[in-house]
């Protein structure tokens, strides 16, 4: 690779690296988004997006050309404990344009914005391109260097913003120190067939010692079982008949269909971490979303508080990166704006590991089901509450259109 130079590096073109980049380059920073893949067909992913991203796109203008790529709308949330099904979270009332959930495979999502944002003149966006280290004089970094399948090289620039998940290899060369919070569990992801009479919206199911979670990708269900901490390989060891047995117990409706998992290659294991960075940047880096806290999968909030990190840093940086360099204390200000939600959230999640989770995983019966379940599915007001904070997050971010200049290909 020859030797480039731009105005920001982004690490990373998942939705918090692609958000970003786009908002950057609308606001008139040149901007390189490096994604180490090939392409953004990768399951399991999370595919909600929620109300308040919807509300973002409308802001920007993109709502119409996403909403016209195949989607499910959902404006309500459910629980299902052992034979009782109850409504905790409405939509519908919510103060924004869109008042549901949209569930979308996550690369149709990437996808989308990817292409608008290469509408762009100086945004660019670079496949199979890994950031392997950063390049650094004295404290301060001033780029990365790229493996690419034509070989490696080198690119500088003013800001090198980490998005490249909670593996970040943008974090551990960073050398940020991180605070560890932990999670009692793992999740193990599959697929089960989907059929016709089946329900649209996501479906969450608590039964005697197993939590079991079902998206609807309208060809199949991928499904999500919560598992003990470490626990994958004393499931492995009960072989793949009591694999399918445990998953009979708490498929409900699609107990019948257990048989599709014909190996324990079509289960994917996913390790669960929440943990945050004391500081969020260094001279001449930030990171944002999961590689700057990474979030336990309760209420699938993760992907919308990543997107919000996006959305402020854009706000807060763009000006200044058009012109020069950030200062440590203009990077600074991102943690600032984003680190309340962040700890809001995964105490909020924290809460419901150790009492909902820890407690079922550790339950032999199916447990009862808690008071707020049943105030929540007998009085409708109060599932705005639950749908709000799902919905919006906390402190939700909005596009600041003023710092927008129009720079098309």
């Amino acid at each position: 690779m020859e030797k480039l130079s731009t105005q920001c590096i982004i690490a990373g073109g998942g939705p918090a690296g692609l958000v970003c980049g786009y908002l950057l380059a609308r606001a008139g920073v040149d901007v390189i988004v490096l994604e180490k893949h090939k392409d953004f067909l990768r399951d399991f992913r999370g595919d909600t997006i929620h109300p308040s991203t919807l509300q973002l796109f409308d802001e920007l203008g993109l709502l119409h050309g996403l909403l016209s790529r195949q989607h499910d709308e959902v404006e309500t949330v459910t629980a299902e404990i052992g034979p009782d099904r109850f409504t905790v979270g409405d939509f519908t009332h919510l103060p924004t344009r869109c008042k549901y959930m949209v569930l979308m495979p996550q690369w149709d999502f990437l996808d989308f914005l990817a292409r608008e944002a290469q509408k762009l003149s100086n945004f660019h966006l670079f496949m199979e391109a890994e950031v392997t280290q950063l390049l650094a004089r004295g404290r301060r970094i001033m780029g990365v260097r790229v493996r690419a399948p034509e070989g490696e090289g080198d690119i500088t620039a003013n800001l090198v913003i980490g998005a490249d998940g909670r593996h970040s290899t943008v974090r551990a060369n960073a050398a940020l120190p991180v605070k560890n919070i932990g999670a009692p569990f793992d999740v193990l992801w599959m697929r089960l067939p989907f059929q016709a009479g089946d329900p649209r919206e996501p479906v969450a199911r608590a039964v005697a010692g197993n939590f079991f979670i079902m998206l609807n990708r309208r060809d199949y269900w991928q499904c999500a079982m919560i598992i003990p901490k470490g626990g994958f390989a004393a499931l492995k060891a009960e072989g793949l008949s009591g694999f399918r047995a445990r998953l009979r117990s708490c498929a409900g409706f699609a107990r019948d269909r257990v048989d599709a998992i014909e190996s324990f290659d079509q289960v994917s294991l996913l390790t669960v971490t929440i943990d945050r960075l004391k500081r969020w940047s260094r001279p001449g880096l930030l990171c944002i979303g999961d590689a700057a806290h990474a979030m336990s999968p309760v209420g699938g909030v993760g992907i919308n508080l990543a997107i919000q990190d996006a959305v402020a840093a854009a706000n807060i940086l763009g000006p200044i990166l058009r012109r020069r360099r950030a200062t440590a204390a203009e990077l600074g200000r991102v943690q600032q704006r984003r680190e309340f939600p962040t700890k809001a959230t995964q105490w909020f999640q924290v809460q419901v590991q150790k009492r909902v989770l820890a407690r079922t995983l550790r339950s032999q019966t199916t447990p009862k089901a808690p008071l707020i379940l049943h105030l929540l599915d007998r009085w409708a007001w109060l599932r705005r509450w639950p749908a709000r904070f799902i919905g919006m997050g906390v402190r939700p971010e909005h596009a600041e259109r003023k710092n927008f200049v129009k720079r098309r290909r």
